[in-house]
Parts: structure tokens; C-alpha cells; sequence
């Protein structure tokens, strides 16, 4: 009985057929696993007569090996067929797939945090939607300043009781500053960069949302010398070698003194053209030693600390570099466009 056992097995296993790997799987469970065909043979193989358990010990090692060839070669079989299939996925790009490149804004974003890391400043990033309390509140802007109004700022919850409690998409980034100067006592000298938000009309010069860099540096006897020369670094090292600086005075809530600084324009060397409207300089910055009410709101003892601050646009920079005659492109995700910066990366 035994051995017509496994004469039907032998003439199954010759003609095993499977058309994926998962039915390969199952034939080698069914002859080759421990609870299989093969296997069960073999426990009974403890009755066979003596005089026969040569025979049918050479016909279930037969049995065994050819088994084992049959699923290996089906194996084999199945991978080739995977590998020839045309494996062609409709909803994949078109080949070949164009290598993309840094969006402007990034390349010269990169490039501003190089120049101040290599000063010294130590990178900090905060949350888009902050609370009035760290992004007016603490950077002495008055209760009625007009930055709160709806019109200047997007609001997502409002506290008619308690404007600090506000809840806004940030104008600027100097909220990261406060949130620093809350948590962390001097030294401290740190660069933020982010996207802001404004309530304004799209156009070419302008959009509702932006990308700012602030810087902060607070110590014991910083001067506004030393806001001056690392901004004259900085402006040379983006800029080039001969590249001058000037100060205007201006007036900002959070600096006093404040001023905006201009660059010599790099398209005709000061000479005065189209781009400088023919003054021979470009505004890039703003900049100021910081308020002590800041420093005060802040838990820093402003008669001990002083510090000083600088914020500038990243479109407007990028502008400054590569003559982008409309805002409004840095947005657009226009490849033909992007592909201008292949080689400035």
C-alpha cells in the first residue's frame, strides 16, 4: 500500500504546475513541511516489513528529491517571469524623470544663514501661528498699534478681552525672538529664519505671505558699532568685496535707535541706473539696538544686557540677486521658471 502511495505521488509531483510565488509557497507546504505529504510518509515508514524498507526507503528519498526540483525549478521559472513582465504603472511621472533643482528662495536662504553662522549665530525656528503675546505684545507694540488691525494681520481666533491672547498668523519672525529672550538669560546671538504672513493684495511687489530672516544678539556692551560691522560683513559677503553700506535713521516699535540700510547697488556700482532708480543705492534691511522695554518684557535686565536686531526679506534679497522683475513667480511652481537656478545652485 505504501508503495502505491507513493507511486501517486510521484506522478503529482511530476506535473506540479503554479503560476505565482504564493501557490509555489503552498505546493512546498503541502509535499516538503513537516505536516506534509512527504513527511507523513515517512512515519510510516516504521511498519514497512523488514525485507522492503530498502525499497520503499529508496522510493520516498526519490520522492523527496524530486520534489525538491520541481519547486525550485518553478521558482526559478516565476522570477524570470517577474523580471521580463513590463511592470507599467499609468500614474508615474513620464520618463525619464527630470532631476529638479533648490527653489531660489531656498538657494539664498542657505546662503544668508551660512554667512551669520560663520559670525557665530546659532539657528532658532518658531511656530507660524503664535499668540499676540509673543509676536506684538513683548516687542512693545501699543495696544492700538495699527499692525493688530485686520487689515494688516491674519487673525484665526480673536479675545475681545484680552488682545494678548489672540491667536494670528505671525507678520514677522521676530516672535521667535521674543520666545528666546523668555527662556533663555545672555549670551545669546541667534538668526530666525520662516515664512510671515501679511493681510495685503497680490501684485508684482507684493504678496500675503513672504520669507523673513531676523537676527538677535544680546550681551553685556554691544553698541551699535558692532551691529554696524557685522552687517558690513554681511552685506560683502553676499554682495562682494566692494560692496558699501549706509544707515538711515528709521523707527521701529521693538529697536531704539532703529535704521534701514542700504546697499551700494551691485548692478552699476553705485554709479546710479534703472534698478537703484539712478541714487546709486538699494534699501535691504532694517535694523536697531534693542528696545529696553523688549529686554524688560522679556525678563532680560536691560541695564546690565544690551542687544541689538536686524530683519530682512529673503524674496527681496533674492530679488537684489537675480533681478526677479515679479514676486508673485516665487509662488507660481512654474518649472520653466525654476529652471533658471540650475546653475546658481
Amino acid at each position: 500500500m505504501i508503495l502505491e502511495k507513493i507511486d501517486k505521488l510521484l506522478n503529482e509531483v511530476s506535473n506540479l504546475q503554479a503560476s505565482n510565488a504564493e501557490e509555489i509557497e503552498q505546493l512546498r507546504l503541502k509535499y516538503l513541511s513537516k505536516k506534509g505529504e512527504i513527511t507523513a510518509l515517512m512515519a510510516d515508514f516504521r511498519n514497512v516489513a523488514p525485507d522492503q524498507k530498502k525499497a520503499v526507503g529508496m522510493k520516498i528519498n526519490e520522492l523527496k528529491q524530486l520534489a525538491l526540483q520541481k519547486i525550485n525549478e518553478l521558482k526559478e521559472q516565476n522570477e524570470e517571469a517577474e523580471e521580463s513582465a513590463d511592470d507599467f504603472d499609468l500614474t508615474r511621472s513620464a520618463y525619464p524623470i527630470q532631476l529638479g533643482t533648490r527653489h531660489p528662495l531656498t538657494i539664498v536662504k542657505n546662503q544668508i544663514i551660512d554667512i551669520f553662522q560663520r559670525m557665530g549665530f546659532t539657528l532658532a525656528e518658531g511656530p507660524e501661528i503664535d499668540d499676540d503675546l509673543h509676536v506684538f505684545t513683548k516687542l512693545n507694540f501699543a495696544a492700538d498699534h495699527p499692525a493688530r488691525d485686520m487689515q494688516d494681520t491674519f487673525f484665526v481666533e480673536q479675545n475681545p478681552n484680552d488682545v494678548t491672547k489672540n491667536i494670528l498668523l505671525r507678520s514677522h519672525t521676530s516672535n521667535d525672538q521674543s520666545r528666546i529672550m523668555e527662556h533663555q538669560q545672555p549670551p545669546i546671538r541667534v538668526i530666525c529664519p520662516g515664512r510671515v504672513y501679511r493681510n495685503e493684495a497680490i501684485s508684482a511687489r507684493a504678496h500675503c505671505f513672504f520669507h523673513q530672516l531676523e537676527g538677535l544678539y544680546v550681551d553685556k556692551n554691544v553698541s551699535f558699532t558692532d551691529l554696524k560691522q557685522v552687517l558690513l560683513t554681511f552685506a560683502r559677503e553676499l554682495f562682494g568685496p566692494d560692496t558699501k553700506i549706509r544707515l538711515r535713521p528709521s523707527y521701529f516699535p521693538f529697536t531704539e535707535p532703529s535704521a534701514e540700510m542700504d546697499i551700494s547697488c551691485h548692478i552699476c556700482g553705485g554709479k546710479g541706473c534703472g534698478f537703484c532708480k539712478h541714487t546709486g543705492w538699494v534699501e535691504i534691511l532694517g535694523c536697531g539696538m534693542v528696545d529696553p522695554n523688549v529686554l524688560e518684557a522679556c525678563g532680560i535686565d536691560s541695564k546690565v544686557y544690551t542687544g541689538y536686531a536686524f530683519g530682512l526679506g529673503i524674496e527681496r534679497i533674492t530679488n537684489l540677486k537675480y533681478r526677479v522683475a515679479d514676486l508673485r513667480m516665487f509662488s507660481e511652481n512654474d518649472t520653466r521658471f525654476l529652471d533658471e537656478f540650475v546653475a546658481a545652485e
